[in-house]
């Protein structure tokens, strides 16, 4: 996977504990970040899923009709 160098703005709280959890832990700040973040959106990956299974307006299918929609 290739990398690409962003820049973004964060409170001095979350530079200071990141500073901290990087010094304690030996590994590099972009590590932890992207650790976060991979945690974070599996967690919005459900939020998200949540949502949809309790919308109303959104229709629910069994996988006998899944099947027959794809020909499977």
């Amino acid at each position: 996977m290739q990398k690409i160098r962003s820049t973004f703005t964060l409170s001095d709280y979350m530079i200071d504990e990141l500073n901290s959890v990087a010094k304690e832990m030996n590994v590099k700040k972009s590590h932890i970040i992207e650790d976060a973040l991979s945690m974070y959106f599996d967690y919005m990956d459900l939020k998200v899923a949540e949502k949809r299974l309790n919308d109303k307006a959104d229709k629910v299918i069994n996988t006998d009709e899944l099947y027959e929609e794809f020909g499977i």
